[in-house]
C-alpha cells in the first residue's frame, strides 16, 4: 500500500515538472512572438489616436475602450481561429488572405491621401451621432493589423503542439491590445494630464503642464499623418512579402537587395537606413496599389451616378 502511494506520488510529481516544462516553453514562445509583432504594434498605435481626433474630449476614453473591445473581439472571435485553423489544414491560404488585408489598408492610406488633396473629407468634428462610425472605421482597420500581428506571431510558434500555439495567441492578443490602447489612451489625454500638473503650480511642473497642453495639438497632428503613413507602409509590406511567397519575387528582391546595399554602405547606421529603404519602397507600393483602388472605385461610383 505504502509502495503504491509513493509510485502514486513520483507520477504526480513527474506530471507536475512536466506541466511547468510545459508553461515555461509556452511564456518563451509567447515571448518570442510579441517581440516579432512589436513592429506591427508601433504601427498600430500610429493609426488609431486619427479616429478620436476632432471629438469631445469627454467621448474620447470611452471610444478608445469600445475600439479595444472591437479589437479583442477581432482577434479572439475572428483572426484566432481562422488563423489557427488555416495553419492546421490550409497554410497556403494565409498568403492571399493577408495580402487581400494590406490591399485594404493601401486603399484607406490611399484614400485619405486623396481627400486631402481635393478637400473631399468626412467632416472631421464628429458628434456623439458619429461615434458608432468611427468606432467601426477603427474596428475595420484594426482587423488588417491585429491579423498581420497574429499571423506574425503563429509564424513564430508554427512548430508548437496545436493546443499550445492557441493558448499562445490567446496570450498575444491581450498583451498587444493592452500596449496598444493603454498607449494610445495616455497620448489621447496628455493634454488633460498636462492641464492638471499645470493647475495651481509653479515652477518647472507649471511650465512642463503648459508645455504637454501646447504639444498635444501637433503632436495629434503627427500621429495622424504618420497613421496614414503606416497604412501605405503596412499595406505594402504584406503585398510585397505575399508576391514573394506567391512566386513573384522580383519586386521582394529588389527591395531586399536596396535594404541591404545600404545596411552595408551605411556602418552603425545600416540597420535603421535599411529600414528605412524598406519602409520607404513598402510605402511606395502601397500607395501605387491603394491609389488604383481609389481610382476604381471613383470610376464605379462616377458611373453609377450617371
Amino acid at each position: 500500500m505504502a509502495g503504491g502511494l509513493v509510485a502514486l506520488l513520483d507520477d504526480v510529481a513527474a506530471l507536475a515538472k512536466l506541466s511547468a516544462a510545459s508553461l515555461d516553453d509556452i511564456g518563451a514562445a509567447t515571448g518570442r512572438a510579441s517581440a516579432k509583432a512589436v513592429g506591427v504594434v508601433v504601427d498600430d498605435t500610429a493609426v488609431t489616436p486619427r479616429y478620436v481626433e476632432g471629438l469631445s474630449a469627454k467621448r474620447e476614453l470611452p471610444i478608445i475602450k469600445k475600439i479595444a473591445i472591437g479589437s479583442m473581439r477581432n482577434k479572439l472571435l475572428i483572426i484566432l481561429p481562422v488563423a489557427l485553423v488555416l495553419s492546421q489544414f490550409a497554410e497556403w491560404a494565409l498568403t492571399p488572405i493577408l495580402m487581400v488585408g494590406g490591399a485594404y489598408l493601401s486603399f484607406e492610406g490611399a484614400e485619405k491621401i486623396w481627400e486631402a488633396l481635393t478637400g473631399h473629407h468626412e467632416d472631421a468634428d464628429a458628434g456623439p451621432k458619429d461615434e458608432k462610425k468611427v468606432v467601426s472605421g477603427a474596428i475595420r482597420t484594426d482587423l488588417i493589423l491585429s491579423a498581420e500581428i497574429m499571423v506574425i506571431a503563429l509564424n513564430e510558434v508554427d512548430h508548437e503542439p496545436f493546443v499550445s500555439r492557441a493558448v499562445i495567441l490567446i496570450v498575444v492578443a491581450f498583451l498587444i491590445t493592452a500596449l496598444v490602447y493603454g498607449v494610445v489612451a495616455l497620448i489621447v489625454k496628455m493634454d488633460d494630464i498636462g492641464l492638471a500638473l499645470a493647475e495651481g503650480a509653479t515652477g518647472a511642473r507649471e511650465r512642463i503642464g503648459r508645455g504637454m497642453v501646447v504639444a498635444m495639438p501637433k503632436l495629434m497632428s503627427v500621429l495622424s499623418t504618420v497613421g496614414i503613413v503606416a497604412m501605405l507602409w503596412v499595406g505594402g509590406h504584406i503585398l510585397l512579402n505575399g508576391f514573394d511567397e506567391l512566386g513573384w519575387h522580383a519586386p521582394y528582391s529588389l527591395v531586399h537587395h536596396l535594404e541591404h546595399a545600404v545596411h552595408d554602405a551605411t556602418g552603425a547606421l545600416g540597420a535603421t537606413l535599411g529600414w528605412v529603404v524598406n519602409t520607404f519602397f513598402s510605402a511606395v507600393l502601397g500607395a501605387i496599389v491603394g491609389g488604383i483602388l481609389v481610382a476604381l472605385l471613383h470610376v464605379i461610383q462616377s458611373r453609377r451616378k450617371s
